[in-house]
């Protein structure tokens, strides 16, 4: 069985969880995620989860 996991949806998925968690943290949150899909969408995942 071959699974296919890809980085933004898991990174949004985390994202989502700590806001619930930590609302007061919710700025802090949405610039790390928007600075790590930035990344992302940047280079690609590449080789990182094979």
């Amino acid at each position: 069985m071959n699974i296919n996991l890809t980085l933004a949806p898991l990174v949004s998925l985390i994202a989502g969880i700590l806001i619930l968690v930590m609302p007061r943290m919710l700025n802090f949150i949405v610039a790390i995620y928007l600075i790590v899909i930035g990344l992302i969408g940047l280079f690609g995942t590449g080789n990182l989860l094979r």
